[in-house]
């Protein structure tokens, strides 16, 4: 388990409230959902105030210590699914790579990292044909919903797809001071 995997471990506890996991791993509602089907919808969902403790006991009491260790892999294997902006430039420099953004119509229309491609429904449908061997990298505002596109794609067979670390908002710091940043209100 990598340093970053195991300090998320760490400092989850039974008495850690969902709201706060989810702040400390956007990416724990598609972890519990794939492995114990908690949070995907109405009947199984879960609320912020809860504990883990509560939602492991109306789960069918699931072992809360073996959830959190779950959530560590599921933390993990999310890890290798990002790359760095940096990274993510010098391969799409080199033609290594297609970047696909996720983020609204008005997100894109507003800033957008050159040669990135505005991810559209008929755009999902197309990528089934393309090669599965080039990466491509999904980029949104920080880094949430491209792991999601990431790890959604990946499950489908797209071993080489990947999210953007930190979003367009890392890549204004990291790669392009003159991209502008911005917050949603």
């Amino acid at each position: 388990m990598s340093d970053n995997s195991a300090s998320i471990t760490a400092s989850i506890r039974a008495e850690t409230t969902m709201q706060e996991l989810l702040t400390l791993f956007p990416g724990v509602q598609r972890a519990l959902f794939r492995g114990y089907h908690i949070g995907g919808c109405s009947s199984c969902g879960f609320q912020g105030e809860e504990t883990l403790a509560q939602v492991c006991e109306r789960n069918g009491g699931l072992p809360v210590e073996e959830v959190i260790g779950f959530l560590g892999q599921a933390r993990e294997t999310d890890a290798r699914m990002e790359i760095s902006p940096v990274e993510a430039a010098a391969l799409l420099a080199s033609g290594g790579a297609v970047l696909l953004d996720i983020r609204s119509r008005e997100e894109f229309d507003a800033v957008q990292i050159p040669g990135s491609t505005f991810f559209t429904e008929d755009l999902m449908h197309e990528i089934s044909g393309w090669d599965r061997s080039k990466p491509v990298v999904f980029v949104c505002h920080h880094g949430v919903r491209s792991m999601d596109a990431a790890a959604y794609f990946a499950g489908h067979g797209r071993e080489n797809a990947r999210s953007l670390r930190g979003g367009i908002d890392a890549w204004s710091c990291e790669v392009d001071s003159n991209l502008p940043r911005y917050d949603l209100a």
